[in-house]
């Protein structure tokens, strides 16, 4: 296992792109995965999808396409377990809110001694084949991100991002901006203030801060602000953008 996004992220100033995948569909992912994009995040959190779709989705991905990555719904050995041994290269967390979540997390994308993370012959080790050499390897290769979302987790933002093993910092600005009491304001000062002040503890801690954008001036924003892991909206908004844009025309 080869992990060519965290060498990026590690040894690189620049932002990396990716989007999320939460159509469900497998021929999404084939057809957006020659496109230029450096990572996916296949949803599980709020799309419809199965363990076996995740599967598929990473193995249409393919060696030589962007890295798969895989939102989990929440703080759970058995799901992140799940994703992991699917093949996916990293994984990101929804809600994490404390140290002690993120602690978790840690232990749970991690084989001993670092973690709790059993070992299996999936997906992610060729079926067994290759067993040995991702035991030895996937600690270190494994992107582990954390989703701040929460005035609590904006609380413990220093004591979250100094937990050994945690990579990524990753704003959910829909949700954030409805924790601070603005509903859909993604806009709001405040919510930029949040974001900025995530990007600064992070440059502290060396973490990479990441967020989603979902149209053209946020994406600038969002590079000004210093976000170096950067989701280009979704392929569900692709297609509506598309669909708009021919029914307008």
């Amino acid at each position: 296992m080869k992990n060519t996004l965290k060498e990026q992220l590690e040894n690189s100033a620049h932002p990396v792109f990716g989007t999320w995948i939460s159509s469900s569909s497998v021929v999404c992912v084939d057809a957006l995965k020659e496109m230029g994009f450096d990572w996916f995040m296949i949803d599980t959190e709020h799309s419809q999808v199965n363990p076996e779709t995740v599967a598929a989705m990473i193995a249409a991905v393919g060696s030589s396409g962007p890295t798969p990555l895989v939102r989990v719904g929440n703080v759970d050995q058995y799901l992140i377990k799940q994703a992991l041994d699917a093949g996916a290269h990293g994984i990101l967390v929804p809600l994490v809110s404390s140290e002690a979540q993120a602690r978790a997390v840690v232990a749970f994308a991690k084989y001993p001694p670092q973690g709790i993370r059993g070992a299996a012959a999936a997906a992610s080790s060729r079926y067994g084949r290759e067993l040995a050499s991702y035991l030895r390897n996937a600690n270190a290769e494994t992107l582990v991100g954390v989703q701040i979302e929460t005035r609590e987790a904006l609380d413990n933002l220093e004591a979250i991002a100094g937990v050994p093993g945690v990579d990524v910092l990753f704003v959910g600005p829909t949700d954030l901006t409805l924790s601070l009491g603005l509903l859909d304001d993604r806009k709001n000062p405040r919510v930029r203030e949040a974001m900025r002040n995530v990007v600064e503890v992070c440059e502290a801690h060396r973490k990479v801060p990441g967020t989603l954008v979902i149209d053209a001036e946020e994406k600038r924003r969002a590079v000004e602000l210093g976000f170096r892991f950067i989701s280009l909206a979704s392929d569900v908004r692709f297609l509506l953008d598309g669909a708009k844009t021919y029914l307008n025309y």
